[in-house]
């Protein structure tokens, strides 16, 4: 069912933690309703719109990681491509400041 698609361990462990941000954020919004707030972000935003937002922000910065993670090697002399686990954590980095200064 899944063969269509590279199941890495750091791909798995991206999506492990979407599903995990996910089933957090609800039980939170449960126990805790959100109201709207004015962080750096040029709209007022709740918690939902933040995550959403940063989950975007994280997919866009590992897809232009692995777009230029190529290009990396020739302008940087380096013996093999970096790691996308670099990906990963600034990806959740920028997740962690979207949803705390959003």
């Amino acid at each position: 069912m899944f063969d269509w698609m590279a199941w890495t361990t750091p791909v798995a462990v991206f999506f492990s933690c979407i599903v995990l941000m996910l089933a957090g954020m609800t039980v939170w919004e449960i126990k805790s309703p959100t109201t709207l707030r004015k962080g750096f972000l040029p709209i007022e935003t709740t918690r939902g719109d933040r995550l959403f937002i940063g989950l975007l922000s994280a997919a866009y910065v590992n897809l232009a990681f692995v777009g230029i993670s190529g290009k990396l090697v020739a302008w940087m002399a380096l013996e093999a491509e970096p790691s996308i686990w670099i990906s990963f954590v600034l990806s959740m980095a920028l997740l962690a400041l979207v949803m705390r200064k959003g």
